[in-house]
């Protein structure tokens, strides 16, 4: 199944949202160095009940979240990229990778010899980016719907 890669988030809300995310759709939640303690009140809200349902691993740095998730093809999400997610070919060991709030991705990152592609979910002009927790739904429906939602009932 899918992975999610979060890289540095900074609001529990949306790490908690992505929980249930994973725990509706099988798919692994992986964050990096989360920078808000893990047990705050906020994730564990908007998590609700599903932590036990979602697999999540935290990672203490992003060469070890890679090394954990190696081997597969890792996709970064920016608004800076051209290129569409919806013109990958999505396999079931792809990494989903997503950057802080509201920063995003740091050029370092997105330059990682690691990195196969950076990927661009469409929006209107004007917004700066899109919610972190929506923009992990879009994506990892998208590569869920190309794997005929395998395990769905």
């Amino acid at each position: 199944m899918t992975r999610i890669l979060f890289f540095e988030p900074r609001i529990a809300g949306n790490t908690g949202n992505t929980i249930r995310l994973a725990a509706g759709t099988g798919a692994e939640l992986h964050i990096v160095n989360p920078l808000f303690d893990f047990e705050d009140s906020k994730l564990k809200r908007a998590g609700l009940d599903y932590h036990d349902l979602a697999v999540v691993r935290l990672h203490d740095s992003f060469e070890a979240a890679l090394k954990a998730l190696a081997p597969g093809r890792i996709f970064a999400f920016t608004a800076h990229a051209t290129r569409p997610y919806t013109d990958v070919a999505y396999e079931p060991s792809d990494v989903l990778l997503f950057g802080p709030e509201p920063t995003g991705l740091p050029p370092e990152i997105l330059a990682h010899e690691a990195i196969t592609d950076s990927l661009r979910i469409p929006m209107l002009p004007g917004p700066r980016s899109m919610n972190l927790a929506n923009c992990a739904a879009i994506a990892s429906y998208e590569a869920w719907r190309q794997q005929g939602f395998a395990g769905a009932q």
